[in-house]
């Protein structure tokens, strides 16, 4: 029996976020997931806007966590080294009735504590955006918003957690749990635990988890959100956050330039039943592609590398929930969408407290690291494939991003057993070019192979949810998204 004071369920940002916080104490803590890795539900498929903190209703939990967790971002790049960027955002009026709902944002915004908001006009907007839609009237510029790498985030907070005590199970699923006395007893694919506390920060899955000890007082409607991916030279094309006027059904279509330069499109917002769906559709990428050019003309579609698509966890009650359970010592923190990623450090936060509250001993440790190295290193026009100048014959695997064999050993030296390309994807970039990995591929497999001692065959290529552009090749295809 392998016995913990806290399990958390579930190693997305809220898990791995709250499995870092923890790790602060003298505590044994074990983090579990289902999946081959962290990072693989919306924590992986989603827009990495770190919010400004203005569009998140006043009053509700989501708007007392998220400008706290906005703050927080700049420490945690220093400290984690994942890839962070404050740039900015706006909020796009083409009209009078949109240019009223930014001065409706504008104060709901300053309720939450945002104090850098400013209502912009047209010639602002476009001397900071000069390709921005020429018919914009005025936009709500927040200078505190930026850019992450959510899926980075994730890997550096559950790598900084492993430096510091805490387990890691993958490919572990929870099958169930029964709640005794004093202690939870959580049995799984591979074997059976007990805790004192349990954590279920689960995503789309939250309240079946939490239906195991009847503590599902809540329920979770997935949203699949769909995105399409650029070229990082269509990236250049703008500098900061644009945002349509929200609507009922959400923030709307987005243009961003990702952390690592990329143009990003999406994501649309449809409720679905099937929690495991991360298709994508060619009808709705026509629809973001048209809706997007509203904002950016300019983008040329043929530059596309990839689309994809991710689950929000959306609860019946529109807010996080984030609490004690009916059943004592059984937390749920449930229905973390957007702004989620932003909130995070906030909600692990709020997670201690609670703990603390419902009688967990919190005593701090002397020897806590904070500090985690960063995979990718930068290179800059001088780079010639030499990384440390006793290794002048340093090989580039992937050529697209300037990937080189350091950088992949590293990734694979890091106390999470790797054994995909797409967990070295995350983690390196290796793949994530123009060739979408035909190059670097096979080379990459090798790399894992050998260094871990295992058979080619036993690489996999990919896990789910990272789906290629449906008829990349078909030239009708390309003509209609041109079209639009």
């Amino acid at each position: 029996m392998n016995t913990y004071d806290v399990i958390i369920i579930g190693a997305g940002v809220t898990g791995t976020m709250a499995a870092r916080e923890l790790s602060k104490f003298e505590l044994k803590i074990l983090l579990l997931d289902k999946e081959n890795d962290v990072s693989c539900g919306a924590s992986k498929a989603n827009s990495g806007i770190i919010h400004g903190g203005y569009d998140a209703k006043h009053g509700t939990l989501k708007s007392r966590l998220v400008r706290k967790g906005n703050r927080s971002f700049k420490n945690l790049e220093k400290e984690l080294n994942f890839g962070y960027r404050e740039c900015g955002s706006m909020v796009l009026a083409f009209n009078e009735e949109q240019k009223n709902i930014l001065e409706t944002l504008r104060l709901n915004g300053t309720a939450n504590g945002v104090n850098d908001l400013q209502i912009i006009d047209k010639n602002e907007i476009l001397e900071r955006e000069p390709s921005v839609n020429p018919a914009v009237m005025s936009a709500l510029f927040c200078p505190s918003a930026g850019v992450a790498s959510p899926y980075e985030l994730v890997i550096a907070l559950a790598e900084n957690a492993l430096q510091n005590g805490v387990k890691i199970s993958l490919n572990d699923e929870v099958k169930s749990i029964a709640s005794g006395k004093n202690r939870f007893l959580i049995q799984t694919v591979k074997n059976n635990y007990t805790s004192e506390y349990v954590i279920n920060c689960a995503g789309v899955y939250s309240d079946h988890v939490a239906a195991m000890v009847s503590a599902d007082d809540f329920g979770i409607i997935p949203r699949r959100g769909e995105y399409i991916l650029l070229n990082r030279d269509e990236g250049e094309k703008i500098n900061s956050v644009l945002f349509q006027c929200p609507t009922n059904e959400g923030k709307g279509i987005l243009v961003t330039k990702t952390f690592h330069g990329n143009l990003m499109l999406g994501p649309n917002a449809q409720e679905i039943s099937n929690k495991e769906d991360t298709s994508t559709n060619l009808e709705v990428l026509e629809n973001i592609v048209k809706t997007a050019r509203n904002t950016l003309p300019g983008f040329d579609i043929r530059k596309t590398l990839r689309s994809f698509s991710g689950l929000r966890a959306t609860s019946d009650r529109h807010d996080f929930i984030i609490e004690e359970s009916p059943v004592k010592k059984f937390i749920n923190a449930a229905g973390i969408e957007s702004p989620g990623l932003t909130s995070s450090p906030a909600i692990a936060q709020y997670i201690i407290s609670i703990l603390r509250d419902c009688g967990l001993q919190l005593k701090v440790k002397s020897d806590f690291n904070p500090f985690r190295k960063g995979i990718i290193i930068k290179k800059d026009e001088s780079f010639s494939g030499d990384i440390n100048s006793v290794n002048p014959d340093e090989k580039i695997i992937c050529r697209c991003e300037t990937v080189t064999e350091t950088e992949i050993i590293d990734s694979l030296k890091r106390g999470i057993y790797i054994n995909s390309l797409d967990q070295v994807k995350r983690r390196t970039r290796a793949g994530m070019g123009l060739c979408q990995g035909k190059f670097c591929g096979p080379r990459v497999a090798e790399i894992i192979s050998r260094e871990n001692g295992i058979s080619l065959n036993e690489v996999s290529p990919r896990g789910k949810g990272s789906s290629s552009l449906p008829h990349r090749e078909d030239r009708l295809f390309w003509k209609k998204l041109e079209e639009n």
